[in-house]
């Protein structure tokens, strides 16, 4: 077994159990007398904790044994960390390998992933109920958390759970100290690794592929024959009808996913790098400053949304594709223009209706949905817009009962004619030339040492996000208003009341 095999089988996400198999039989020949890592007593406080190794020597072990480098041992010797074969002796939340004289022990095998019995939320209260009860009261803010929301979960059978606690922390006492501070150690390490703390990464979270869980024996009296060989490519022991169907879905799926050679996604990969060049602030320095280090806020006043004329930088930025143009909010005003020029602004009107009834209130759902129909969809509708027959069908039929995604045909229907046609043509339109001539290039600023101190000093704080808010929603208003189809009728109605 290579490190390059485990690698494969993924070094930053769960391994399957036939790669932890593998991992286990490493382990093992880790533990070897004779031909494993080096273990010696090391006192602990004031107890003499027996077979401790340090994080030097298990790296070493891993360089000698698999023969790679030093980052790829350190990297697997993090792996077996995370998964819970070695654990640390003192610092228990911090599950890497540090290669130094960090103390650790191998996980006992009761303890490892790969073991049937999962892990449950029932074993965890009567855990950290006994913990509770030696530490007397004193659990750590994620334990105690956690107490807390299970306590609350399973009150029902509390009494249960504490009664367990009491005779498993009566029964450890009678222990030797040396086994119950190992004991202790071996349980932390399990469950650091199955329950951690709150945004804290676990290499065994369930992902996707633990939606159906291997080890999980589901018996069900309308099951299927059962298949109890082992061959099977899902790990199943009792194979249910919708086990079976879900598994079908799977694997269809997968075979319909287009794959892309690694060479064409490295082209793009690059391709998309040299355009944005320029455009990121990571690998380019901003202009004319970068505010976070000379505390100059001339940076954000130049690329606001409210700006009149925009940089130069931002402008060539629409020109990479239409969705940099619509994502920018000046792009947006510019192209805008260019559309009420063609006489064609009811397009991209439609387009924002849609998105706003998308990501807006649900109860303004119905409202919403019937302001659309009338203004855009509706035969005579003010503000009309052109799409196929067969689309328009779908979504007039959709709006009898309207949801957040009902306009969803539509509105692509509309995105890939903007994209597609109209914005090569704004791009050769005078609308866009005489904003690229208009666009401004600021002068790099040179600020001294005493000046950036002096910037220090005079920080602005910055415009409130609370009144940018309000600002941005009364720009909407505004242009709800000015985009309000004109009834004619009313207007004629009016004129001749004033006249009488």
């Amino acid at each position: 077994m290579t490190i390059r095999t485990l690698r494969d089988y993924g070094q930053h996400y769960r391994p399957r159990m036939a790669c932890l198999k593998h991992v286990e039989v490493f382990v093992v020949e880790m533990q070897d007398p004779k031909s494993g890592v080096k273990g010696a007593d090391q006192k602990l406080n004031v107890t003499i904790i027996p077979h401790v190794i340090n994080g030097q020597d298990i790296l070493a072990w891993i360089v000698t044994k698999m023969k790679v480098t030093t980052e790829e041992a350190q990297a697997f010797g993090t792996m077996l960390v995370a998964y819970g074969y070695i654990y640390p002796l003192q610092n228990h939340r911090k599950l890497v390998l540090v290669p130094d004289s960090t103390l650790y022990r191998f996980q006992t095998p009761y303890f490892w992933p790969v073991q049937k019995w999962p892990a449950e939320d029932i074993d965890y209260a009567v855990y950290l109920a006994r913990r509770n009860i030696r530490k007397k009261g004193m659990l750590e803010p994620y334990e105690q958390q956690h107490y807390d929301n299970l306590h609350k979960w399973m009150n029902p059978k509390w009494d249960f759970i504490v009664m367990q606690a009491t005779e498993q922390y009566k029964a450890n006492k009678e222990r030797k100290k040396p086994d119950r501070v190992v004991l202790d150690c071996q349980e932390r390490a399990y469950w650091i690794v199955h329950r951690p703390p709150r945004r804290t990464h676990s290499a065994m979270d369930y992902g996707l592929d633990r939606l159906i869980d291997p080890n999980a024996e589901e018996w069900n009296r309308r099951a299927l024959p059962v298949i109890t060989s082992c061959s099977s490519p899902l790990g199943f022991q009792v194979l249910t009808f919708d086990v079976v169907r879900r598994t079908n879905i799977f694997l269809t799926q997968a075979l319909m996913r287009s794959a892309v050679k690694s060479s064409v996604s490295l082209t793009a990969f690059v391709k998309f790098v040299t355009t944005h060049h320029n455009h990121d602030p990571f690998l380019t320095t901003p202009v004319p400053s970068n505010p976070w280090i000379t505390d100059s806020d001339e940076f954000w006043q130049l690329n606001s949304r409210s700006v009149d004329i925009p940089t130069k930088l931002s402008v060539e930025r629409w020109v990479l594709s239409f969705w940099e143009l619509i994502s920018d909010p000046r792009g947006r005003v510019d192209f805008k223009l260019f559309l009420k020029k063609e006489h064609s602004a009811e397009n991209m009107a439609f387009y924002e209706a849609a998105e706003e009834m998308r990501w807006g209130a649900a109860s303004a759902i119905p409202e919403k949905s019937q302001f659309i129909f009338n203004t855009f969809l509706k035969p005579g509708a003010p503000r009309w817009i052109n799409i196929d027959g067969r689309t328009m069908g779908l979504t007039v039929k959709g709006l009898v009962v309207p949801h957040r995604y009902v306009l969803d045909a539509a509105q692509t229907h509309i995105f890939l004619l903007m994209k597609k046609d109209t914005f090569y043509r704004y791009l050769k339109s005078p609308v866009h030339k005489d904003m690229q001539k208009r666009a401004l290039v600021p002068a790099p600023h040179v600020f001294t040492d005493a000046q950036l101190e002096a910037n220090v000093r005079n920080r602005n704080p910055g415009i409130s996000p609370i009144l940018q808010w309000q600002q941005e929603e009364e720009e909407k208003a505004v242009a709800a208003v000015a985009a309000r189809p004109i009834d004619v009728k009313a207007m004629v109605a009016t004129n001749k009341l004033d006249r009488k």
